[in-house]
Order: structure tokens, then C-alpha cells, then sequence
């Protein structure tokens, strides 16, 4: 048996084999770079909450706007771990009802709303969202409806949120904005002043920590 025979081809193929892991998990790293960007830049503001105000909010209704005259904060909490996720109230006025929460997948990151009643019961709706359309920027990543709460809208007779796709923006030290569209000229949008940090507001309701 010729041993050197035998052993080249193998070793041929374990380097070949081994330089395609490297390869596809450089790839992959690229690939996720924008979303890592992106959550290091909110997780920056960890500790802080900022004013902001709605900028657009289209087509204009006859229905009571929930956020008209009301004072919005944004508070970039939930830290302990920001390469997984972080929670971020959305207190409007009194309400304290509104978490947004951002985590990591494995192709990019996922947006869920965490609705609560005063009592930190979970409404009816919440938990809803959808993960990053890839591969997104540093300042950008928008997040289309997904199935489970496509289902929960329709459940809840939420008819033209099932085609919900929200963004979120950020221009480091600068400003922050979420945004959320619809066919049909749905467009809302809050814009958080990041370089003017303000008070700390409460936790939010259903909050395990102050």
C-alpha cells in the first residue's frame, strides 16, 4: 500500500474543506455586518432616553390621534447583554404601555411589540413584528409583517396591519426614528433627538426591574 498515495488526496481534501468554512463564515459575518452596526449604534445610547416628536403621520384621520399633545420618550433599556437584544420603552404621555424589543437572529435582527396593560398583563396584541429585511445598513433596517402576527392581526380583525412593514433609523448621536408604512399611503414616523438626553422616565408597565 502506498501510503503517501493515500494520505495526499485526504489532506487535499480537509484543506479544501476547511478553507470553504472559512470562506462561508467570512460570508456569513459580512453578510450580518450591517445588523451588528446597527444594534451597536442603538446600544450605544444604553441608559438614556430621549424626547422626540411625530414628523409624519399619513393619511390624516377624523379618529382621536393617541399621540397628538402628548409628550414621547424613548428609553434605550434592557442592556445586560446588547449582542442579543435590548428593550426600549416608548412612554406617550402617561402611557407606559409600549416596549420595543430588538434581538438578534441568525440572519439579522427581529423587531417585536411589547404591549402591556397597567396591571403589566400582556394585551391582547403584542409580541408582534417581524425580522430584518437583509442585509440592511449600519443606519437602516426595516422589518416586514411575519406570519405569527399576520395571524394575530387578522384574529384580532386588524385588517391593514397585515401588510405592516416598520424601520427603524439612526444617525449616531443625532437622531432616531421609527417608522412604520403600509400600502395604500399609510406612513408614520417619531423622530427621537439623540443628542439631547433627558430624564429618566418610568419603567415600563410590566417591568420586572425600575
Amino acid at each position: 500500500m502506498n501510503v503517501p498515495n493515500v494520505v495526499a488526496p485526504l489532506a487535499i481534501a480537509l484543506l479544501l474543506a476547511a478553507c470553504g468554512g472559512r470562506q462561508d463564515s467570512v460570508a456569513h459575518d459580512v453578510a450580518n455586518a450591517p445588523a451588528d452596526a446597527f444594534l451597536a449604534a442603538v446600544a450605544a445610547h444604553c441608559g438614556k432616553a430621549y424626547e422626540g416628536k411625530v414628523i409624519a403621520n399619513e393619511p390624516r384621520t377624523d379618529a382621536p390621534d393617541p399621540f397628538e399633545g402628548k409628550r414621547l420618550v424613548m428609553h434605550v433599556r434592557g442592556c445586560e447583554d446588547p449582542a442579543h437584544g435590548l428593550r426600549i420603552p416608548f412612554h406617550v404621555g402617561d402611557d407606559h404601555s409600549r416596549t420595543w424589543v430588538i434581538s438578534r437572529t441568525e440572519t439579522g435582527l427581529r423587531l417585536k411589540h411589547d404591549h402591556r396593560h397597567q396591571d403589566g398583563s400582556p394585551d391582547a396584541v403584542t409580541m408582534y413584528g417581524g425580522d430584518s429585511k437583509p442585509p440592511g445598513t449600519a443606519q437602516r433596517q426595516s422589518f416586514p409583517v411575519d406570519a405569527d402576527s399576520v395571524a394575530m392581526f387578522r384574529k384580532a380583525d386588524m385588517l391593514p396591519s397585515v401588510h405592516n412593514t416598520w424601520a427603524m433609523d439612526i444617525e449616531p448621536d443625532q437622531r432616531f426614528i421609527y417608522e412604520l408604512t403600509r400600502p395604500g399611503g399609510r406612513r408614520f414616523q417619531v423622530e427621537f433627538d439623540l443628542s439631547k438626553p433627558v430624564a429618566l422616565p418610568p419603567a415600563p408597565w410590566g417591568s420586572s426591574t425600575p
